[in-house]
């Protein structure tokens, strides 16, 4: 029923083009078929603009979703790291008991598992000892006067830096830079 009464309004607009066709406007005749042209060139001049900005939208939607994500893997990390600090210190400690080393050999477990959580979550401990430093991976809390050692050179971590991917920082390597 609904198809009838699209197909009477089809029709009806049809004869309403045809009856302006045979009736000049201003004294020029208006070409309904240009006109419909003209339409159809605007109708699909507006769909692929349409799927263009749909197509736009989706993208930054998932670079937006990986954003946020990255965002809490950092976030989350940067407050574990503080526990595997301790576990390292931990391991540090010298024991001559039977169970004092069965304790610090769990202990070394514990900190494997962490570091493969680590890992998994693409998390990357920075190197510094003998590298040269860098402000965007290296914090320089200590500076040392060595002529033996190349300038910029980092003697000593005083606390792991991480990064994420290879690309955003968790944390940054705490250093003594000598020269």
């Amino acid at each position: 029923m609904t198809e009838m009464k699209e197909n009477e309004t089809i029709e009806e607009a049809v004869s309403e083009a045809v009856e302006t066709e045979e009736q000049p406007e201003n004294a020029e005749e208006i070409d309904p078929v240009a006109e419909l042209e003209e339409k159809l060139r605007e109708q699909t001049d507006k769909y692929l603009r349409l799927m263009a900005e749909y197509d736009n939208y989706q993208k930054r939607s998932q670079r937006e979703k990986a954003a946020r994500y990255a965002d809490a893997v950092i976030d989350t990390a940067a407050q574990l790291l503080p526990i595997g600090d301790a576990l390292s210190l931990a391991l540090k400690t010298e024991v001559s008991s039977e169970e004092a080393v069965k304790f610090k050999e769990g202990i070394d477990m514990v900190l494997k598992q962490f570091n493969d959580c680590l890992n998994k979550l693409e998390i990357t401990p920075i190197k510094a000892i003998g590298e040269q430093f860098d402000p965007n991976l290296h914090n320089a809390v200590m500076h040392i006067e060595d002529e033996s050692i190349d300038e910029n050179t980092i003697v000593e971590e005083f606390m792991t830096g991480y990064i994420y991917k290879n690309d955003r920082v968790v944390r940054y390597s705490m250093v003594k830079v000598a020269n």
